[in-house]
């Protein structure tokens, strides 16, 4: 009897190091799949660094006019990118991070934006320009009340076309991506007076 229980012990241990093994592995497998799935996805910008100085030029206090940018290792099964432009060290209508810039619905070919995208509600290439928390569409320049402020350009690669009108909301473009992001990334730069 007793040479039975330790028998039986033992393949009941070997199957709990078997079943504990298998967990992992396939704990792995779901943590390698995520981040493979965005891969290298980088977005850049040829007027400003990671982290550096955001030239007069492209805030409300030179030209206010958009950064060029551009992104690369765009994640399988993309069909639009959503860019936004945002201050988190300032508040937003409603709280949290203040909003210069939302444009969404960029077609999937489109792998950078030129300087200075027009305030237009939609772009020749099909992209929507959503509504900024100064109330205007498209891009507003930095211009911190005081001291520096950081600025992040966030892409968003997604699953679908949000078919959200023109004028859309930071938190109607929020509500429609959720669930559809492939991947996403930033570069931040930095201004102040």
């Amino acid at each position: 009897m007793k040479k039975n229980l330790i028998l039986g012990l033992g393949i009941l241990s070997i199957l709990l190091v078997i079943f504990a093994s298998g967990c992992t592995t396939e704990s792995n497998q779901t943590t390698n799949q995520t981040s493979n799935q965005s891969g290298n996805f980088q977005i850049t910008s040829s007027a400003f660094a990671q982290g550096g100085q955001i030239p007069q030029k492209y805030t409300a206090d030179g030209e206010d006019i958009s950064p060029p940018l551009s992104w690369t290792s765009t994640p399988q099964n993309t069909v639009s990118f959503t860019i936004t432009c945002e201050d988190p060290d300032s508040s937003g209508s409603g709280g949290g991070a203040f909003f210069h810039w939302i444009i969404f619905d960029i077609p999937a070919n489109i792998t950078q934006l030129a300087e200075g995208i027009t305030n237009e509600r939609t772009l020749d290439n099909g992209a929507k320009q959503g509504t900024n928390d100064m109330g205007t569409i498209g891009y507003v320049g930095p211009s911190p009340p005081s001291g520096t402020h950081r600025y992040a350009f966030k892409i968003y690669a997604l699953d679908t076309m949000l078919n959200l009108e023109p004028g859309a909301t930071k938190q109607q473009v929020t509500n429609a991506m959720e669930g559809h992001i492939l991947a996403q990334t930033q570069i931040t730069g930095r201004y102040g007076t």
